[in-house]
């Protein structure tokens, strides 16, 4: 496993080979160390240990783009992987909009809480990992854990080009779930719980326990209702999921290619005005802080959809230039990939309702779907999967729901929102922050 020194030492070295070649790049090197544990009958089912580092280059010659990597910084490794790459690049389509533009950026992400010192023993992991299961087993009628685990991380990104920039982040995270298979009376049910931080100790290894099982077991006799109209709420994890597999229609590079649905919708209503959505680097517990992006510009603030206008969409410094527009500095590239988008946090901005009048009346609160992104059609909006959770009334379950599905087109949807709370909350990863939101009818096929 490379130190440091021995990945910038490699970096710089990536870097004299290709302006030897005439050409610019930026490069990408990542090391990590990952571990993780798995419970199964009373024992340790897994104990993995795991390092990885990868150098990537992106290499711009004559407006040809291409990318290779190498997991070995040995010297002829590396040369070897800047001829490919450009190699590659003349047999690539020319673009003039791809370029290394990210000019002396010197940034470290500087914020304490994403890299805390963890002295937790290994014996105490283990304890944590066995106890996610025995806790679950031990509850009245759960069969068993099938899916249990703790993990960490511990990380450290360098991205560097031949326009003098050099930036590096690190970061640790730790995460731990147990999933709860409920048998009764001939019924079966599943549900899981999920808990993750930057600390051992921050991680609620008793809510994962807790929470699958109550819920799996809520959802134990659940039935379809009858076919209809339903207001419905989506907890956040579904609610994420959802956001997450239309993604396409805040992506600037989607809109390049011509595929995404609101490529001519600037600055034109596509929802509630009660629906504000963000992109925000700094989310104090986000997960994906992070000082620059993946060409090294410093990450920011950015509304996407402002009381139901459509904004901007996310950019990088490719698709800024091909819109002639400014940069959101979302540029996304691993060391083994080409530059896209992506979002840090999704904060979609609370609203002026209380709990109370978000759940007022009859609606239907989803806690499962199945198949969200098989059964979504990113272009149309349309969407129809299976789903389960619980038919309400005022605030409070009165019947549990199984085996529906529910369709309706997301577009149509975010213009359908009747109210949105007043309190945000965070998914298990981190990255997604909302209220709850009550969308005002999708068709739910039942009996």
């Amino acid at each position: 496993m490379a130190d440091s020194n021995a990945l910038q030492h490699a970096i710089e070295h990536v870097l004299e080979r290709v302006q030897a070649a005439g050409a610019q790049a930026d490069v990408i090197a990542n090391r990590s160390n990952n571990f993780s544990l798995k419970a199964n009958a009373g024992e340790l089912d897994e104990y993995k240990v795991t390092s990885s580092q990868v150098i990537g280059v992106r290499v711009v010659k004559d407006s040809h783009v291409a990318t290779s990597y190498s997991e070995s910084l040995e010297p002829a490794s590396l040369d070897a992987m800047v001829a490919q790459a450009l190699t590659n690049a003349k047999f690539t389509q020319a673009d003039e909009h791809q370029t290394i533009s990210c000019v002396g950026s010197q940034l470290t992400t500087d914020v304490a809480e994403i890299y805390q010192q963890d002295d937790t023993t290994t014996d105490e992991k283990i304890a944590l990992a066995l106890a996610l299961e025995s806790g679950v087993v031990a509850k009245p009628h759960a069969k068993s854990a099938p899916y249990n685990g703790f993990g960490e991380s511990d990380s450290q990104i360098i991205l560097a080009n031949t326009q003098g920039s050099l930036c590096q982040h690190q970061e640790r995270s730790t995460y731990c779930y147990a999933y709860s298979l409920i048998e009764k009376d001939g019924l079966q049910a599943m549900h899981g719980g999920m808990s993750s931080g930057r600390r051992f100790d921050q991680l609620n290894p008793q809510y994962c326990i807790d929470h699958g099982y109550e819920t799996a077991f809520a959802l134990l006799e659940g039935k379809p209702i009858a076919t209809n109209n339903y207001s419905v709420m989506f907890e956040l994890s579904c609610l994420s999921s959802l956001f997450g597999a239309f993604g396409m229609c805040l992506s600037g590079q989607a809109a390049m290619k011509g595929i995404n649905p609101w490529r001519e919708a600037l600055n034109t209503q596509v929802a509630s005005s009660l629906l504000t959505v963000s992109d925000i680097a700094l989310v104090e517990g986000g997960s994906a802080i992070k000082a620059f992006d993946s060409e090294g510009f410093a990450t920011k603030d950015t509304i996407l959809i402002g009381e139901g206008q459509l904004q901007s969409l996310l950019h990088n410094s490719h698709t800024a230039s091909y819109f002639g527009i400014e940069n959101t500095a979302n540029g996304s590239r691993s060391a083994k990939g080409g530059l896209g988008v992506s979002s840090r946090h999704t904060v979609i901005a609370t609203g002026t309702s209380s709990d109370a009048e978000v759940s007022a009346g009859e609606y239907l609160e989803l806690v499962e779907l199945q198949g969200v992104h098989s059964g979504a059609d990113a272009v149309s909006g349309d969407f129809s999967f299976g789903a389960s959770g619980f038919l309400c009334r005022d605030g409070q379950r009165i019947q549990p729901v199984r085996g529906i599905t529910v369709a309706g087109n997301f577009y149509q949807m975010l213009k359908e929102i009747d109210a949105v709370g007043s309190t945000l909350q965070n998914d298990y990863e981190r990255d997604f922050f909302a209220p709850k939101i009550r969308f005002a009818r999708l068709s739910i096929a039942g009996n």
